[in-house]
């Protein structure tokens, strides 16, 4: 039996009316996401439609799932909300912070021993508050929450930007930050803005080198990595059944690349047998009993330009692989064109790893289809000229196909089988490379490539591929090699050619695990016990942020104008830092090192206006702090981008940053600053970002009337004395508005709940 059935049965119970309510409203036929989305309002159904794009809307997720980085601080804000249990079925999963150095067996050893007093603080209070707890090695959260708990037509939120991976479920996904989760776990509305809707029509099937990969590889180059913002993407049509679940959900997880909030499909054939092939049966059946509201209605696929606020036509027959990069997973190369792109950008053309794995690409299919280019280059007499990594997708995965002996296929060929964990896709990679500064070439199977986000090395080119074509570059060991005309020469010194990947959908026996790595909480927690050592520089027990002053903010100073792409990988880096995601004074110490000065372009080095000398940027903020003088953070385009770690919005607040200016934001990250009581504020003319002087003073004006949809006013003070204003807007709504003036969401569920 699948977990929470009784849940599943009672969302499926509901559906139906609330679907027919709202095609009431609507008066028209509604798209699978509207039929989601509608579904579970945490309210009543409205008299008038929703706005997408503009309308803030409460709603009932049915769950919530955290990986170990997010989980600590989200359950550190939990412990301060007042509440005994979880009110939705809510999961944590250990997949962060194993470190990819030796090999899986080595490096989850290591894990669990240094990373010990965490995983029992995650534990314990999974175990007090009735949440399930995935042990270090279960294996990566979205492929556990696929294999486990995704479910056709429900709503999740998760504690990772990869959320959406479930959409290939046909379940609305969508990653947040901790706060939010909050919110969800104390029985709360969650506050989402109604996403518009962008529909993707595929014709044909996927065939040869081509897969599931490559479908949002190119729609990253269609729409960029802002192009799905405040959308969901809904895939449709008669290409989008033949794709299986698991390739639905490398597709789905690959749209947080786009900015998009999720991305889903309907449900279909490919979904009932996964659901089936993870010993599902009762969720397949009920599925099968209400698919009628599993997918959108029959107008919707026929007419799809009428219902979707953007439509893309993809023909599957035609599609050929895709590889995107360097340092943008939105720079889509055809493969067909990509070795003229390597010699045109002068990029590194030896390749020197491959990396199959992830949350995006680690599935048995996935596995198999490598594995068929692994076997070939056995058969061939081909050695791998790059070292080549697998990280399974969880321990079911890894237990199965070492069971099948795909394992051993990938250990003749010279790979290095990983912990079922993130690893390198995060930054967990301890490389061993001969100069760190010299430019060089990996490819992954992840779904991100931002600089120094596998290894930390600005001088690493990091490419992204499917599996198949990342085995078949691991292979020859070349960038400028295309597997689907050219030869390569084996130990025989005879001309040979890969054949097309084969792969699996499911194994022919059946999954199978000894352990999943599975700790079920207690039935009353009561008596568990919490504890975290005052003296420890992991966790720390958090206090609640001052609520705002009550009036303007007058005499910032300006500690950074970001120049560039500015990501939450370069305002809270992770890697070694993951370390710290329970302590929020140490990481801290890593706040915006990562980004672009607009003034001398260097990284973490800004003037101190105080002293006039430049330092690092956490230690002039904290300078700044310790003088009792708030600053502002200025950024350019799509500011935040990337993951949903909210340690990129709580460093600030609690380093004393009062407002971030913008010229735009990522959905996440501005729901995150706006939930820890900051000011997100975007420019209204995009020119004033070049006003903005390294010296200038700041003061943020109109806060006494703080009110949606009504413009704020920025004061700038030259170092000469001249003074500049200009119009700044917002997106807050009422209750937002609250969360600030409280100092952040979570003071104010604390407060509404000692009213009670």
């Amino acid at each position: 039996m699948a977990f929470d059935i009784d849940m599943i049965k009672a969302v499926y119970a509901r559906m139906g009316d609330r679907i027919a309510q709202a095609r009431k409203v609507l008066g028209r036929p509604m798209t699978l996401a509207e039929k989601i989305l509608y579904s579970h309002l945490y309210d009543a159904m409205p008299s008038t439609p929703f706005t997408r794009g503009e309308s803030y809307v409460d709603f009932a997720p049915d769950r919530v799932a955290m990986q170990d980085a997010t989980a600590q601080m989200a359950l550190l804000q939990f412990m301060q909300a007042g509440k005994a249990k979880v009110a939705v079925p809510s999961t944590v999963h250990c997949d962060h912070l194993i470190l990819a150095k030796e090999g899986a067996k080595k490096d989850l050893e290591v894990a669990v021993n240094t990373n010990k007093e965490v995983y029992d603080f995650l534990a314990s209070v999974s175990n007090k508050y009735g949440i399930g707890f995935w042990r270090a090695g279960a294996g990566i959260i979205h492929q556990v929450v696929l294999e486990n708990y995704a479910f056709p037509g429900g709503m999740m939120i998760g504690t990772d930007s990869h959320t959406p991976n479930a959409g290939g479920l046909g379940m609305v996904a969508i990653g947040v930050g901790g706060a939010d989760a909050v919110d969800v776990m104390a029985g709360m509305a969650w506050e989402l803005k109604f996403p518009k809707l962008i529909g993707v029509h595929l014709k044909g099937k996927l065939s040869g080198w081509a897969s599931a990969k490559d479908v949002i590889l190119k729609v990253a180059g269609i729409l960029t990595v802002s192009g799905g913002t405040d959308a969901i993407v809904e895939y449709f049509g008669p290409g989008a059944d033949n794709i299986s679940a698991t390739g639905k959900g490398t597709i789905c997880n690959m749209g947080a690349e786009i900015g998009a909030t999720t991305s889903l499909f309907g449900y279909d054939e490919k979904m009932r047998e996964y659901l089936i092939s993870t010993n599902r049966p009762d969720v397949a059946e009920l599925a099968e009993q209400y698919k009628e509201h599993l997918r959108a209605d029959d107008d919707v696929y026929a007419n799809p330009a009428k219902y979707f606020d953007h439509l893309i036509e993809i023909d599957l027959d035609e599609l050929e692989p895709y590889i995107n990069g360097p340092f943008t997973p939105d720079r889509a190369w055809k493969l067909s064109e990509f070795a003229e792109a390597v010699k045109k950008n002068n990029f590194p053309a030896k390749l020197e790893v491959g990396l199959i794995g992830s949350c995006t690409n680690s599935s048995y299919e996935d596995l198999t289809r490598s594995a068929s280019l692994a076997k070939q280059a056995i058969d061939k007499k081909l050695k791998a000229k790059a070292q080549f990594t697998i990280t399974p997708g969880s321990e079911t995965v890894r237990y199965t196909a070492e069971r099948d002996g795909i394992l051993e296929i990938f250990d003749k060929m010279g790979g290095v089988v990983l912990a079922n964990a993130c690893g390198p896709c995060i930054g967990q990679w301890s490389r061993h490379i001969d100069d760190p500064n010299r430019a060089n070439s990996i490819i992954t199977s992840f779904n991100r490539n931002f600089a120094k986000r596998n290894d930390g090395l600005a001088a690493t080119h990091a490419f992204v591929a499917s599996p198949e074509i990342v085995t078949a570059f691991a292979i020859a060991g070349d960038l400028t090699f295309n597997p689907m005309k050219d030869k390569l020469v084996n130990e025989d010194g005879v001309e040979v050619m890969l054949d097309e990947p084969t792969g699996l959908q499911a194994p022919p026996k059946g999954y199978g695990v000894e352990d999943p790595g599975y700790q079920e909480p207690a039935k009353d927690g009561s008596k568990v016990q919490v504890i975290i050592d005052p003296k420890s520089d992991r966790l720390q027990l958090l206090e609640e942020f001052k609520p705002w002053e009550g009036t303007d903010l007058l005499g910032l100073k300006l500690l950074i104008k970001a120049f560039g792409k500015c990501t939450t990988d370069h305002i809270s880096m992770a890697g070694p830092w993951l370390k710290y995601r329970g302590h929020l004074d140490n990481i801290s110490n890593n706040m915006l090192i990562g980004a672009v000065n607009a003034f001398n372009k260097a990284t973490n080095k800004v003037k101190n206006q105080l002293t006039g000398e430049y330092n690092e940027v956490p230690f002039t903020q904290r300078a700044y702090k310790a003088a009792g003088i708030g600053s502002i953070v200025v950024g350019d385009e799509n500011y935040g981008e990337g993951s949903s770690r909210e340690h990129a919005a709580m460093e600030p607040r609690f380093l004393g940053v009062r407002a971030i200016l913008v010229k735009s934001f990522a959905r996440i990250h501005e729901t995150n600053l706006k939930k820890q009581g900051m000011l997100a504020l975007r420019f209204v003319d995009k020119a004033d970002y070049d006003k903005i002087q390294e010296d200038d003073t700041i003061d943020i004006l109109g806060l006494t009337e703080f009110a949606p949809n009504k413009n704020l006013t920025i004061r700038l003070t030259h170092k000469d004395g001249s003074v500049e204003t200009f119009e700044v807007k917002h997106t807050y709504n009422e209750a937002q508005i609250e969360w600030f003036k409280a100092g952040s969401a979570l003071n104010l569920i604390k407060m509404k709940e000692k009213g009670n």
